[in-house]
């Protein structure tokens, strides 16, 4: 069934929030943070997003169950930037495409590329219906044109469904050059990690399929006993399946994880919460083949990146192309990722734990 979409202007967001559509439990709204950063809000009889329709197409905070599911961050609200660590604190960012991780010495790209606040012209709230129901959501388009370097369009779309706690991300990449263009991506996913949380995923839970990062970005500056950890990490990484109150991860332990997917692609990965409910996402290794663990738990910042599925490992653009992991998209050629996340009840999220423990 064809959507139907409704164009996003500037103009049409001011600071008092506006009703923009209503369509049974369905509800889009704009409105302008303080700082002016637009925004768009898309909820349903359980829950709402937050998304920022032209600095990134990232959805900024994420509301089900009852509770926040976006991670602690030092920022209120978006800041009007594009550099990356001045305005962080997103539930999902997208990362990439002409290079994406942490630039090392060799490096010239920004923090994890161009894309997380890319300034987006085109905008559209989307409504309709497919297979899996009614929905609601924002759709884009960022050109980034580089003259003898880049040409490539991206397309994000974010639906929200009646009835669901979960809601689907996708990614669309189409290369306008009539030459071969690389391509890295990740989706940045943020969740609000909690207390005696435990995390339960679709890999083997063994040193081989489960690796901590041994380097440490020069962004990052530890503490002492914060290398002992990652020793202990490496030889078991086991330890970090609760997220126990001291646990060192200040300022951050980043693992690299061999998922395994379910007979239709799927790879699933959870953190089950005291109460039984969990904050779940899943992935297709077939298109985004990398798997990253990141958990930030700071007094200032509180994030489990429960899984970033991911092109490639995030250490920045010449050590990835040194492993072979830069992607390559022939002249004209399309790509796309997507992915489901969200909030899981308690029975449901029991069910999934059943399945995930038949995949490990």
């Amino acid at each position: 069934m064809a959507a139907t979409r409704i164009r996003l202007i500037p103009a049409m967001f001011e600071r008092n929030e506006e009703l923009l559509v209503e369509h049974g439990h369905l509800i889009a709204s704009v409105f302008r943070f303080e700082s002016g950063v637009c925004a768009l809000r898309l909820s349903n009889d359980l829950g709402e997003l937050v998304l920022l329709p032209f600095q990134g197409q990232q959805i900024w905070s994420a509301s089900f169950g009852g509770r926040e599911l976006t991670m602690k961050s030092m920022f209120d609200q978006p800041r009007p930037t594009r550099v990356y660590l001045d305005t962080y604190g997103a539930f999902l960012i997208h990362c990439g495409i002409t290079a994406m991780g942490v630039p090392a010495a060799a490096d010239t790209h920004p923090l994890h590329g161009e894309l997380p606040n890319a300034p987006y012209a085109e905008a559209w709230v989307v409504t309709g219906e497919d297979e899996h129901g009614e929905f609601i959501g924002l759709h884009g388009h960022y050109q980034h044109t580089v003259a003898f370097a880049h040409n490539y369009v991206a397309t994000p779309t974010v639906k929200l469904y009646t009835g669901s706690t979960l809601f689907s991300a996708r990614m669309e990449v189409k290369n306008l050059k009539r030459t071969p263009m690389e391509l890295m991506y990740m989706a940045h996913v943020n969740f609000r990690p909690v207390d005696d949380g435990r995390l339960v995923y679709s890999a083997p839970s063994d040193a081989a399929h489960v690796r901590v990062r041994t380097s440490i970005p020069s962004h990052i500056k530890p503490g002492p006993g914060f290398r002992e950890f990652i020793d202990e990490l490496a030889q078991n990484p086991e330890q970090h399946h609760v997220l126990k109150p001291g646990l060192a991860f200040d300022p951050e332990i980043v693992f690299y994880i061999d998922y395994n997917a379910d007979a239709d692609g799927w790879a699933h990965a959870m953190q089950l919460h005291p109460d039984g409910s969990g904050d779940y996402i899943c992935h297709k290794p077939a298109q985004l083949d990398h798997g990253v663990r990141w958990i930030s738990r700071t007094p200032d910042q509180d994030c489990l990146g429960i899984v970033l599925p991911a092109t490639a490992e995030p250490e920045g653009y010449s050590a990835e192309q040194a492993k072979g992991n830069i992607k390559t998209l022939g002249a004209g050629d399309e790509w796309f990722a997507e992915l489901w996340m969200g909030y899981l009840p308690p029975e449901q999220a029991a069910d999934m734990e059943k399945t995930i423990n038949t995949l490990r």
